[in-house]
């Protein structure tokens, strides 16, 4: 219990160690355009041209974790570009099954507001998608901004600089729906045009981006045992009561001034809201 009290705490003042890329993470694809900043692999850049995108992926698979990373975009026209940080399993499930839990950025107009998404899938389930949009209160290029995802048994909530903009409770009626399998962290850029903001434009590339303070703390598993079981005593979803006061209100400030999309409040694609909205009549006048 003293441990799982220890963790509690550490995880309010949002102050766990941060990780290096040679540490954590292995390249995906685009090789030589996943290249370093410095000479410790603190910092690395991703980045797209005609040729490639690139990403790279966590060498541990994780089981419950608070994950996090400061991220820089790149200014100008970066239309069509989508700038991930997200969890999955796609690649030990097949995509009918597998979980996911995103941030995308999708790019920008120069002069126009920037946007983010966050999306969750649990089981596959791409036919129920869960995304919401946001504007952002500042601008990504000029600055890194922390990106988290508290990911528990029971939880998931996505911050900003720390601020919690979204929180999803499990409950029973989602099934599997609620993303419940072991994930992989991943960083990835790569060509959206089909659906972000507009298509890519080449002739401003490549486009980059960069991710720094890396933070993995959490329940490292080893996916092949049935069921998994977590490397060491640690397990966040044992501490984790939900957002606190103080929270909340800074949550619900964000959403008010900042929330552009909710699937919560869209009868187009469901008539009635999925099982786990919580409806707020302010969000839902907006």
């Amino acid at each position: 219990m003293a441990l799982l009290t220890c963790v509690y705490a550490l995880f309010s003042s949002k102050d766990y160690p941060t990780s290096t890329f040679t540490k954590s993470f292995s390249r995906l694809f685009g090789n030589d355009h996943v290249v370093f900043l410095d000479n410790e692999g603190k910092s690395v850049q991703i980045s797209i041209d005609r040729s490639t995108g690139s990403g790279f992926i966590s060498q541990k698979v994780y089981l419950h974790a608070y994950f996090s990373a400061s991220i820089k975009l790149q200014a100008g026209y970066t239309a069509g570009v989508v700038t991930t940080f997200y969890t999955s399993n796609v690649n030990m499930y097949e995509t009918s099954s597998h979980d996911e839990l995103d941030f995308e950025f999708l790019g920008n107009i120069e002069g126009q507001q920037w946007i983010v998404q966050t999306n969750v899938y649990g089981n596959g389930s791409i036919n129920r998608g869960r995304e919401e949009r946001y504007n952002l209160w500042f601008d990504p290029t000029q600055d890194f901004h922390d990106y988290g995802i508290l990911w528990t048994h029971k939880w998931i909530v996505f911050y900003v600089d720390n601020i919690p903009i979204r929180e999803m409770q499990r409950v029973d009626a989602m099934g599997g729906d609620f993303p419940s399998k072991p994930m992989s962290l991943y960083a990835t850029i790569w060509d959206g045009s089909s659906w972000a903001t507009a298509p890519i434009d080449y002739t401003y590339a490549p486009f980059v981006a960069n991710y720094s303070n890396f933070v993995l703390q959490g329940c490292s598993v080893d996916p092949s045992h049935k069921p998994p079981k977590c490397d060491g005593e640690f397990e966040l979803g044992l501490s984790y009561k939900g957002l606190t006061i103080e929270e909340r209100t800074r949550m619900k400030k964000f959403r008010s001034k900042h929330m552009t999309y909710s699937y919560c409040h869209d009868r187009s694609r469901y008539p009635s809201p999925l099982p786990e909205c919580v409806m707020n009549p302010e969000e839902v006048r907006s």
